[in-house]
């Protein structure tokens, strides 16, 4: 079980102890956890029953996996990696390019770095099952060479990477992914790694609507290791707005906006097509979605024209978003089979290939407002 999960969890929700317990104890409807079983089940002197369990992840609104699951070591490395079961990627496949590697001069650093920097521009463009694939390779050869801090970082955001390719409807693998990451991270002792992977985890996190206490609380840890400007402190930022937005703290969404964009003027890149950069489009994009979800038509739609006008053709999957948050703005408005009919058009135009998870979430979301 991951004691420290919930621990964390908690305090992001500013609860006590006994105030965890008095939240269990109304949505299981059994007056009988205490302050002190949740004492114990933070400090791993006792797990909570399959019962509570379920009813934690209710209240602590985060996939029941990720509270069964452990932190992350080698061997889990490698035994999660192999259990993820890609089935257009045989075994043998992937055993003779394990060993391939192994046999031959092992990838330097370098190598990886530029493995990093072409993933950080393919996922861009390409579809999240190229992508799950590639990576599933990749990822059974590095797993042989963490032995360095350099190598736990390269590692650390491609697992990131990795965790994204993983649908909605399975979104407690996708959690787990970015807590090894986050933990693979801290291996590299470099804050602007550990600051990077917390802060991506957030914004895909908050940006899909999915785990929120999840999403706060990378973004939480990433505000908290580093105060310098950087992508990794604008995606925490961002993602807890987003966060914000979909609990209608409307206030709290455009603080949380307003710091980003500061941030943003500070350290946004230059680079248009990598994962691993928010140029003036992305940032847009985010707040396109962020407005449309706070019901600001004015603010979405002027986010929307810039983020237009500087996105490159050859990333439609990103005119697609700005299409669909158009369509969330008119389920917002009342127009809900509109609404609903104008993004399912805008997906449907997409080539399927080039369709995202976070976009099939994002279909999800308009239908069920």
């Amino acid at each position: 079980m991951n004691c420290d999960l919930i621990r964390k969890l908690r305090l992001e929700h500013g609860w006590s102890q006994t105030g965890l317990a008095d939240k269990l104890c109304e949505v299981s409807q059994h007056p009988t956890v205490t302050r002190s079983d949740i004492s114990r089940w933070e400090r791993g002197k006792r797990a909570p029953r399959p019962f509570w369990l379920r009813h934690l992840a209710t209240v602590l609104e985060v996939p029941l996996t990720a509270l069964e699951a452990d932190p992350v070591n080698r061997r889990a490395f490698i035994s999660e990696v192999a259990a993820a079961s890609i089935a257009p990627i045989v075994a043998s496949d992937l055993i003779e390019h394990g060993f391939a590697a192994a046999l031959t001069k092992r990838p330097t650093l370098d190598y990886w770095h530029a493995k990093l920097a072409s993933y950080g521009s393919d996922y861009m463009s390409l579809g999240a099952a190229e992508i799950q694939n590639r990576l599933t390779s990749d990822l059974l050869v590095l797993q042989q060479q963490m032995d360095t801090p350099g190598m736990w970082e390269v590692a650390a955001k491609l697992m990131t990477l990795y965790g994204k390719t993983f649908p909605g409807a399975d979104g407690s693998k996708a959690v787990n992914w970015y807590m090894m990451a986050a933990n693979a991270a801290d291996r590299s002792n470099n804050d602007s790694a550990r600051v990077w992977v917390r802060g991506r985890a957030a914004i895909a996190l908050g940006y899909e609507g999915a785990s929120l206490s999840v999403a706060e609380s990378f973004a939480n840890q990433a505000l908290a290791i580093s105060e310098r400007p950087s992508l990794g402190r604008l995606n925490a930022l961002m993602g807890k707005a987003h966060v914000a937005a979909i609990r209608g703290d409307s206030r709290a969404a455009r603080t949380l906006t307003e710091e980003g964009r500061r941030v943003f003027d500070a350290a946004g890149s230059e680079d248009q097509e990598s994962d691993y950069a928010v140029p003036l489009w992305r940032m847009n994009v985010f707040v396109s979605l962020l407005a449309a979800r706070l019901g600001d038509e004015p603010a979405a739609l002027k986010a929307q024209d810039v983020a237009a006008k500087h996105l490159p053709s050859s990333l439609p999957r990103f005119a697609t978003h700005l299409e669909m948050h158009q369509g969330l703005m008119m389920v917002r408005a009342g127009d809900r089979s509109g609404g609903i009919a104008y993004a399912r058009g805008a997906l449907d135009r997409l080539p399927p290939e080039k369709h995202s998870l976070t976009l099939r979430m994002l279909m999800s979301e308009i239908e069920d407002v």
